[in-house]
């Protein structure tokens, strides 16, 4: 359902797409910066976010900036809020108090369908359409809004990413039941870069996957990020994820940002929690049941 929302992508909207003068000063004609500038801005702002269902308190205060280009990943305890931090942003969730920014914009003042099409998503899992044939699948928002394409060229663009995740473009035809675990996951990844998307949200990108299948993924993520320049954010508990992923690091403990920083640090971060999750200890300032 979420894809239904998640709108196809404005034209220009892109890297590279941003209009500054040819001195390079980020001036417009008249000398003065443009009402909206993206240069001035984090690309995602977090600002003391609070939520909380009936007596759960899930998010209580997280402040958070993910940088333009940055690859930030959210580590946690399951059931601590990371998938609810996400959906915070895309609007599937409102918090009860606090602010989100997406490129200096307050996510709840934007135009709903030009602020999701600047997203892609990869769903832990994977969520592809049983009754679409796998090239439908991957080329979802070419099919629909202001950006739908002729169906041949819809169907070329998803041969084209099928190819860039190492599938092959027969593959195009097929149905996800027809695919291994590890091939749904390159579809489904696939999918996510369709739209030249300008953010893109991993959530576990390698559950379900063995760990062969897992660092194959977790490369082909760094590969795409860098590539395409995105802000990524992603959601794990699989450190090996952490350290290949990772530019940084958030740890997300009873509601707040424990602890966040650069994932070459995180070994010496000096932070119990941070230090007992890593480390997968029973033993810790984190209560484990037994």
């Amino acid at each position: 359902l979420l894809w239904a929302e998640l709108g196809p992508r404005r034209p220009g909207r892109g890297r590279g797409n941003q209009s500054f003068s040819a001195s390079g000063s980020g001036f417009n004609s008249g000398g003065k910066f443009p009402a909206h500038s993206s240069i001035f801005y984090s690309m995602i702002t977090f600002e003391n976010i609070f939520k909380s269902f009936s007596h759960n308190h899930v998010l209580r205060g997280v402040n958070l900036k993910v940088e333009r280009g940055e690859s930030m990943v959210i580590i946690g305890g399951s059931g601590t809020g990371k998938s609810v931090l996400i959906k915070t942003v895309l609007g599937l969730v409102q918090p009860d108090k606090g602010r989100i920014l997406v490129d200096g914009q307050d996510v709840t003042k934007v135009k709903r369908d030009a602020f999701l099409s600047r997203f892609g998503m990869l769903f832990q899992g994977g969520a592809l359409f049983d009754s679409m044939p796998v090239w439908q699948n991957v080329a979802f928002r070419l099919q629909r809004g202001a950006l739908k394409r002729p169906l041949a060229e819809a169907r070329e663009i998803a041969i084209e990413k099928l190819r860039r995740v190492g599938l092959a473009p027969e593959v195009a035809d097929r149905f996800p039941a027809e695919l291994s675990g590890g091939m749904q996951k390159r579809v489904s990844l696939a999918r996510a870069i369709a739209a030249e998307p300008e953010i893109i949200f991993f959530d576990e990108p390698t559950t379900g996957l063995d760990p062969i299948m897992s660092g194959v993924i977790n490369e082909l993520i760094r590969e795409i990020v860098v590539e395409m320049g995105v802000t990524a954010m992603t959601i794990t508990h699989d450190m090996t994820s952490v350290h290949t992923i990772a530019d940084k690091v958030a740890m997300l403990h009873r509601g707040t940002i424990q602890w966040s920083g650069r994932q070459t640090d995180m070994a010496q971060s000096g932070d119990p929690y941070v230090e007992q999750f890593v480390n997968g200890r029973a033993e810790g300032p984190i209560e484990t049941l037994r």
